[in-house]
């Protein structure tokens, strides 16, 4: 069983900058596709990026490339989500999972975090 951590959301003004954090309790995850979604109130879970942990391949969303960055530390069996120039519409819960292939759909992961709240104030 795999479990997923995150932490490092907060209450930030519009411009600003937060690092998510997702530790994993195991390597067995070191050839898994990490991706992190975001939901706000009354929405459907959107995905946000992914990176795998082996090659380090990354994919964003339209809506976050060139803000938003995604990275891995193996040794510490973490990912971090680095989000810069935040807007209000980055608002939302986000949550980090691990996913056998490279998808988009929050259905292909296999196991999800507990989330964390991003809020971002114009």
């Amino acid at each position: 069983q795999v479990q997923l951590v995150e932490s490092g959301g907060g209450l930030v003004q519009a411009g600003g900058s937060l690092r998510l954090s997702c530790a994993a309790s195991t390597r067995t995850v070191s050839g898994y596709y990490i991706g992190w979604f975001r939901q706000a109130p009354g929405k459907e879970r959107e995905f946000v990026a992914r990176i795998n942990l082996g090659i380090g391949v990354t994919y964003y969303t339209n809506a976050v490339k060139g803000r938003f960055t995604i990275s891995r530390d193996n040794a510490k069996n973490t990912v971090y989500l680095q989000m810069n120039s935040l807007k209000p519409e980055d608002t939302g819960v986000y949550y980090c999972a691990a996913a056998r292939v490279p998808t988009s759909g929050p259905q292909g992961y296999d196991y999800w975090g507990q989330g964390t709240q991003v809020t971002v104030s114009s």
